[in-house]
């Protein structure tokens, strides 16, 4: 059994930054990518950030120069960093990995809300 936690969100002002962390619990799991997504209500959900097992990274266009992702393969984790908040980062973000095994995971979301 493998869960996936997301920690970091909180309230901030525009500009501020924030680091969202995704650590992978239970069994060990090999990740073929892990991925950041964002869902505000009433929109579908969004893919921000991706880090692959090779450590290839891809960003959606709002987020290029200001978001970075990374991973710390010694804690089984991945990081968001999130500079320059905007008022439209505003969203719960989940975390996602499929595994080499062919099994998907998400994490149960953190809310980030950026408000002046």
């Amino acid at each position: 059994q493998v869960q996936l936690e997301e920690s970091g969100g909180g309230l901030v002002q525009p500009g501020e930054s924030l680091r969202l962390s995704c650590a992978a619990f239970g069994s060990i799991v090999i990740f073929n990518n892990v991925i950041w997504y964002r869902q505000t209500p009433g929109k579908q959900r969004e893919l921000v950030a991706g880090i692959s097992r090779f450590g290839n990274t891809n960003y959606t266009d709002s987020v290029k120069g200001r978001f970075a992702i990374s991973r710390d393969v010694s804690k089984n984790a991945v990081y968001l960093q999130m500079n320059n908040l905007k008022v439209e980062d505003t969203a719960v973000y989940y975390c996602y990995g499929d595994s080499a095994s062919g099994v998907d995971y998400w994490g149960q979301g953190t809310q980030v809300t950026v408000s002046s």
